[in-house]
């Protein structure tokens, strides 16, 4: 097994990685204690080398890495990537292209929505991962063989996987789906920590300007805070906290001890006073400060029964198809195609997915199509 420790070594590594047009790539990291990732290891296969990395020795330069990982002529070849790329936008300063994602992949091979690695892994090759070391402190050294074993497999199965999955997409002509279906994953936003925007990682319960204006003062100062000491977010505020200031809106120390959501003797850390300050800063100039308000979309009564017949119409086809709902349309989109039809704009009623549900889910709306049973099974059929 090839463990690289050395800039030398990884470079060497690289330079013959150019030489294909695909990489499969993973990590392991630890993340339980901090704000960012520890990246512990790196295991990186071309399709006749492979080798893992780590990123944890002394003096090891990275830069022959990320070089490739921003090299858009080689496909960089992932198993569920939303976390590893957000540690190689963090190590890249930039979001790695392209990218092909065997999870997002599996949607269109019948394995259903989110589908583990070990499940496609025994669907796809019949092999059996051994779990054993999946619960490894990854930053402790030295790791066993055993432990680098169970790693490595993770992309010498990608490996093996990627070339069928290619072949079977193409011949079904789904390719196009799949990579439509990862291009939300290169968006930066997803992987970039700016505090100014950490209020969008939070449900906006309340319109109101001012509350929004709060709202996001707050997330932003937890952001800092988390990063300035590298821990969780929960370990300087909890979600909950954020709502009750941005509700209460508390404009001295006394009135921030009050609330519920604010542990015992925060107010008396040093930095509470900048808290109240960001928030009072944030209320009386809302105006600029604020986010923009969201539109409510009010959702008719009684939508239960449409919704039900839509999700049973889109079981229907995507069965016949062999992929994935999801990959057609989402729970929340469904909801609105339910209310709203033609006019909710959803993904659904465009492209292939109009094609295979879309259409028929605006014509069962319109009454042109219902379902009945047929024995044991449910069948859709035209009415008109």
């Amino acid at each position: 097994m090839k463990m690289i420790t050395t800039t030398d070594a990884l470079a060497q590594f690289c330079a013959d990685a150019k030489s294909h047009d695909t990489l499969f790539i993973d990590t392991e990291f630890m993340r339980e204690k901090t704000f960012f990732s520890i990246l512990c290891l790196i295991q990186v296969a071309t399709p006749d080398d492979e080798a893992i990395v780590d990123p944890l020795a002394e003096d090891i330069d990275l830069a022959p890495l990320t070089n490739i990982l921003m090299d858009k002529s080689i496909t960089k070849v992932l198993h569920a990537a939303r976390q590893d790329m957000e540690i190689f936008y963090q190590i890249c300063g930039d979001v790695p292209s392209p990218i092909f994602d065997t999870q997002i992949a599996a949607m269109a091979a019948g394995f259903g929505d989110n589908a583990g690695y070990g499940a496609l892994v025994k669907g796809r090759l019949g092999i059996n991962l051994d779990k054993g070391a999946r619960f490894t402190d990854w930053a402790r050294r030295p790791l066993t063989e055993k432990q680098l074993s169970y790693a490595l497999a993770d992309v010498t199965h990608l490996r093996d996987l990627y070339p069928d999955m290619i072949s079977e997409l193409k011949e079904n002509d789904r390719l196009e789906w799949v990579l439509e279906e990862m291009k939300p994953q290169m968006d930066e936003s997803l992987y970039n920590f700016e505090p100014e925007q950490a209020w969008q990682r939070l449900k906006l319960r309340n319109p109101r300007k001012h509350y929004l204006a709060a709202l996001k003062a707050a997330a932003a100062w937890r952001e800092r805070q988390a990063i300035a000491k590298d821990i969780p977010r929960r370990r300087v505020l909890k979600d909950d906290a954020l709502y009750d200031l941005a509700q209460q809106k508390p404009r001295d120390l006394k009135a921030l001890a009050k609330l519920r959501g604010i542990p015992n003797g925060f107010e008396k850390s040093r930095s509470a006073q900048a808290l109240v300050d960001a928030i009072t800063a944030a209320v009386d100039n809302a105006d600029d400060y604020a986010p923009p308000v969201p539109k409510v979309q009010h959702m008719p009564p009684s939508l239960g029964a449409r919704i039900e017949m839509l999700r049973s119409l889109l079981r229907l086809r995507t069965e016949v198809q062999g992929i994935a709902p999801r990959l057609v349309i989402n729970a929340k989109d469904l909801e609105k195609l339910a209310a709203f039809g033609e006019d909710s704009g959803v993904m659904a009623l465009t492209g292939w997915r109009r094609d295979i549900f879309g259409q028929d889910a605006l014509d069962m709306l319109a009454g042109k199509i219902g379902l009945r049973l047929d024995g044991n099974d449910v069948v859709a059929e035209r009415l008109d």
